[in-house]
């Protein structure tokens, strides 16, 4: 099915007989908002159908429908091709399907075994929980899918790639015959994404139906058959993965292509602003350096466990390096809390944004306001019109998609929780803004907006050292990358010596041989 971007409300295909799961005509609509418009899915045995789009979509709402959490408006659903009601997610679990949330819904005291059947407890013949069996029934369902975790073990001792793992157990317990993948590689390494991948190719050759949702289009290139887009609750088509590329799908969810993603950078390099000498931490990196200058994109770039992260956290105060020199403005500098780089004008955008840059319960306008409580105070009091006045000047200036300055972080798509901590920045009038993964999580539309406001800000003569995993990204919007490999600089390029093959040599790990000659 092949519709122009100008044909936002596609027709449904002809209905197929055999399908797992089907849903027709699926409307939903909350006060103001029509989230889903006449969606249709379909989804064959033993499949991996990609479901895609941006943040607001209308994904996370038509999982809900199919899971019981929302009742649709208008449309029907059937599985095996009788009609049925998704009253509640006890029916829909009853029912054979099974979901796995990106923030999963661990019980982290409890132990694996626990977890597993949780709700769907194993009884003996006394009518009372037999922990014996529970045990040997985890350890079978673990052994299925290739894993040795321990089903004694506690679960929050896990990584989160186990924790997958184990959340795939838990609805392979419960008899799932659909299983629905929310973001399932969003806080995975490669390797453990790799790991994950084999998983659910198991999964598909035993006959589980898989609907898979990811913002990464590596892992729909990789596991999926099919693929469906919606954008702005509306079905745009569906395609078989082998007739697509990037390029279309990103045309498909977004409206533009892909080449559009990335803006011109046009802002002339200034004066030095950051410098970083010889900066070294036990166990994480060693004789790092580089200089950041105004107007300037700095790239800092590796594998993961590199030691990217510690190092912008060392400059930044959240951990101290054991030597080296930092220099802002050509003076040293050395920070031993956050907030004291904040006033010297250099902030962080940390990797993990609900963690550790949001209050995500708290307002837009209050998580704003953090940075510059002096500034909205009168008399000692927190004078709440600043607050609303600079939540909704954020809001305008970084173009947040919400109500209005009183929504809550956490009713946020992740690509305006990232704007959000974007405006903490700004707030604290920072001049040096380090962004550790910005993109991360994000759809492509608001990947789109963050690069937009980064050149933005380059323009305005902000220093910006960005860490990133993402190649494309790298290339892209910086003008030199740091190379970092195995906690050391490996090499730092100008835009004019970028190649895809030439950063990853660099990135790649050392040979035996080559650690001892160097």
């Amino acid at each position: 099915m092949d519709k122009t971007n100008n044909d936002l409300k596609s027709a449904h295909p002809a209905r197929e007989k055999g399908l797992v799961l089907e849903a027709v005509g699926i409307t939903k609509i909350f006060p103001g908002v029509k989230a889903l418009d006449d969606v249709y899915f379909a989804l064959r045995p033993g499949e991996i159908h990609a479901l895609i789009g941006e943040n607001g979509a209308g994904k996370s709402t038509f999982i809900k429908v199919l899971t019981g959490i929302h009742q649709p408006d208008a449309g029907k659903i059937y599985l095996n091709g009788e009609q049925v009601e998704m009253t509640n997610p006890l029916v829909s679990r009853r029912l054979g399907i099974a979901a796995i949330h990106q923030h999963l819904a661990a019980y982290p005291h409890l132990t694996v075994a626990e977890n597993i059947f949780i709700c769907n407890e194993q009884v003996g013949k006394t009518g009372f929980i037999s922990w014996r069996k529970t045990q040997q029934e985890a350890k079978k369902l673990l052994a299925s899918l290739g894993s040795d975790i321990s089903p004694g073990q506690i679960m929050g001792e896990l990584s989160v790639a186990q924790q997958q793992v184990v959340e795939i157990a838990k609805a392979l317990s419960q008899d799932a015959r659909v299983l629905i993948m929310d973001e399932p590689t969003a806080a995975l390494s490669r390797k453990e994404s790799e790991e994950l991948y084999e998983i659910v190719r198991g999964l598909k050759d035993k006959g589980t139906s898989v609907i898979l949702i990811s913002h990464r289009l590596e892992d729909t290139f990789t596991l999926a058959d099919r693929v469906s887009v919606l954008r702005d609750g509306r079905y745009i088509g569906t395609w078989d993965i082998k007739d697509t590329n990037s390029a279309m799908l990103v045309n498909y969810m977004v409206g533009r292509s892909i080449d559009q993603f990335f803006p011109n950078k046009t802002a002339p390099i200034g004066e030095e602003l950051l410098k970083v000498e010889n900066l070294s931490q036990t166990g994480h990196f060693r004789d790092v350096s580089f200089t950041l200058h105004s107007g300037e994109i700095l790239a800092l770039t590796g594998l993961v466990g590199a030691g990217r992260t510690e190092v912008v956290e060392a400059i930044t105060g959240v951990t101290r390096p054991d030597s080296g020199q930092i220099l802002l403005m050509g003076e040293p500098v050395s920070f031993s809390e956050p907030y004291q780089a904040i006033k010297q004008g250099l902030g962080l955008l940390p990797e993990d944004r609900q963690k550790q840059g949001l209050l995500l319960p708290w307002s837009i306008e209050d998580n704003l306001s953090l940075p510059i409580l002096k500034t909205v105070c009168s008399r000692g009091l927190i004078s709440s019109d600043k607050i609303r006045q600079g939540g909704e000047e954020a809001i305008r200036r970084l173009d947040i998609r919400a109500r209005g300055a009183a929504d809550t972080a956490e009713s946020l798509s992740g690509g305006n929780q990232q704007k959000v901590v974007l405006g903490k920045l700004l707030a604290g009038k920072a001049r040096i803004m380090i962004m550790d993964e910005p993109t991360k999580g994000v759809d492509v539309g608001s990947k789109a907006a963050i690069y937009q406001i980064m050149c933005d800000l380059a323009e305005q003569g902000f220093g910006i050292l960005m860490v990133s995993s993402e190649m494309p990204e790298v290339l892209a919007m910086s003008d030199r990358a740091v190379i970092m490999r195995e906690g050391r600089v490996s090499g730092i390029l100008s835009k004019e010596e970028y190649s895809p093959e030439g950063i990853l040599t660099l990135m790649m790990p050392l040979d035996k041989k080559e650690k001892e000659s160097a």
